[in-house]
Parts: C-alpha cells; sequence; structure tokens
C-alpha cells in the first residue's frame, strides 16, 4: 500500500519543512519534513527538490515497515494514520506497541484508543505530539469514501 493524499499532508503539516539542519525537542538533528539519519550534519543545507526525495525514500521504508508488522486488512486512512505515527516514532515503537498488538488482534477500535498515548518526547507530554495523534487517530477511524 502507499501513504493516501490525506496521510501525506498530515505528515507534511506536522514535520514541517526545514531546509536547514536542525536538533529537533530530543536533539536528534533532522531536515527537510523531518528526515533523520547519519547523512544529517550539522549545517546541512538541502533544496526542495532534495526535501522532496527524502521524503518519498523515507515515506517507502515506512510504508514497506508497517506492511509487514500489520496482519489485518487495513484500509487506505488505517494505512496512512500508521505510516504517519511511525514516521514520527519510528517502527520500533510500532513494533513494540499495544496499539499494533491490539490491531493485529483485530481489535481496531481498541488500536485507535492507544494513538493518544504517545504524546511524550524525552519523558515529557507535548501538545503538539498531542495534537498529531488526535488527528492519526481520527484519519485511523475516517471511513474511506468509495
Amino acid at each position: 500500500m502507499k501513504t493516501n493524499q490525506a496521510g501525506l499532508n498530515l505528515i507534511k503539516q506536522f514535520e514541517g519543512l526545514r531546509l536547514i539542519a536542525y536538533a529537533d525537542v530530543v536533539g536528534v538533528l533532522t531536515i527537510g519534513y523531518g528526515h533523520t539519519g547519519p547523512d544529517v550534519k550539522p549545517g546541512l543545507i538541502i533544496t526542495q527538490s532534495q526535501a522532496d526525495q527524502h521524503l518519498s525514500d523515507d515515506l517507502a521504508r515506512f510504508e514497506s515497515g508497517v506492511g509487514a508488522l500489520v496482519k489485518v486488512p487495513l484500509n487506505a486512512n488505517q494505512f496512512s494514520a500508521l505510516v504517519s505515527f511511525s514516521y514520527n516514532l519510528g517502527l520500533g515503537n510500532l513494533g513494540s506497541s499495544t496499539l499494533l498488538r491490539l490491531l493485529n488482534q483485530r481489535d481496531y477500535p481498541g488500536a485507535a484508543l492507544q494513538f493518544p498515548r504517545w504524546d511524550r518526547a524525552g519523558g515529557r507530554e507535548l501538545a503538539g505530539l498531542l495534537r498529531r495523534r488526535q488527528a492519526e487517530q481520527a484519519l485511523f477511524e475516517a471511513p474511506v469514501a468509495a
């Protein structure tokens, strides 16, 4: 599956776009639309085109990871919400989460209720993360238009 437009919009909205590398709230060097990794160095400057390419590459990795972890059918909104969640928190956190355990037990409503629990960074609650989790939860629960 691929992230739908609603999921892509959610990721772009909450990640924001920064063309100069910066340290996020927990000190991880980040650039573009939330891109991290060994290629991100202090002072790095990229173009819009490079930011778009990083986003595309990162999305492919998270889409593949979500596809491998989830063992039950998903609609496009559910899949895209999980990609956004993983894009922000990492596939390891999704993999070890109660959200995934409940989802793979076909408890879709129970899984949806887990999103807001992931509102912390560096050990403290962040209002921005809660807003993101609520947006992901809403997307997860939204029916897909036919």
